[in-house]
């Protein structure tokens, strides 16, 4: 599953799983153009190894007003996108009845509706030239829901909604658009979780392992890549089996 002269935007790409995708898909010879609210600190070496094939854009997307304005500009400088990741995602967890009308509102702003901008905006490009394949990062919250996390399971849910709805309006145009839904993966996010809750996590997981950023990367890759030419609308569970 080659990316060969594929230029790519991944937003959140700085690290967790953005960063696995990003690397994995230069690795494939992608050209990607990584978004994030920062740069990290290994920036200079990461340039330096993608060897002229990472590019760097610096964007706070909790401004949902000044989103499109980004894009458009990534737009012109690449010449137009292949394929985006909208990976890009934050948690503001806490209790429903606790949980502040910011803490709501940021984490839609950035997991739903940025998201739902720059797919607008790369993808009225991608309709132009009749081909192009775009990845929702959504999650098995946003199927099956989870305490504490109303906020990030609505938007993650509203994200699998505008998946299926932009693969309806632009299938005829040649664009695919399909949502991951990753389950426990290791990350900063999960190692935070308790031992104990983590072991009853684990032990629900018909594979008896958590996942692997590395294998929400392959999934991507898959959508990225013409093996999924014929598939779109479609959300794919990364989860080990969670919730067969």
């Amino acid at each position: 599953m080659k990316l060969e002269n594929k230029k790519v935007l991944v937003t959140g790409a700085s690290r967790g799983i953005g960063k696995t995708i990003t690397e994995k898909f230069i690795a494939g010879g992608a050209e990607i153009w990584g978004l994030d609210i920062k740069e990290p600190e290994d920036l200079q070496e990461r340039l330096e190894n993608a060897g002229g094939k990472l590019h760097w854009i610096n964007a706070d997307l909790s401004k949902t007003t000044e989103v499109e304005a980004v894009i458009e500009k990534a737009l012109k400088e690449s010449g137009g996108f292949d394929i985006l990741v909208n990976n890009a995602g934050i948690t503001r967890d806490n209790l429903s009845f606790r949980m502040s009308i910011e803490d709501w509102q940021k984490v839609l702003d950035i997991n739903l509706t940025a998201a739902f901008l720059i797919a607008r905006v790369v993808g009225r490009e991608m309709i132009r030239k009749r081909s192009g394949s775009i990845i929702n990062m959504a999650s098995v919250v946003g199927i099956h829901g989870n305490g504490g996390q109303a906020n990030y399971a609505a938007s993650k849910a509203g994200l699998i909604a505008v998946t299926k709805s932009l693969a309806y309006e632009m299938a005829s145009r040649g664009v695919r658009v399909n949502a991951i839904a990753p389950g426990f993966i290791e990350s900063d996010m999960t190692a935070a979780v308790p031992e104990d809750a983590r072991k009853k996590m684990i032990d629900s997981i018909p594979m008896k392992r958590t996942g692997t950023q590395e294998d929400v990367a392959e999934a991507a890759l898959f959508f990225a890549s013409e093996s999924s030419s014929y598939i779109t609308g479609q959300v794919l569970t990364v989860d080990g089996g969670m919730f067969i």
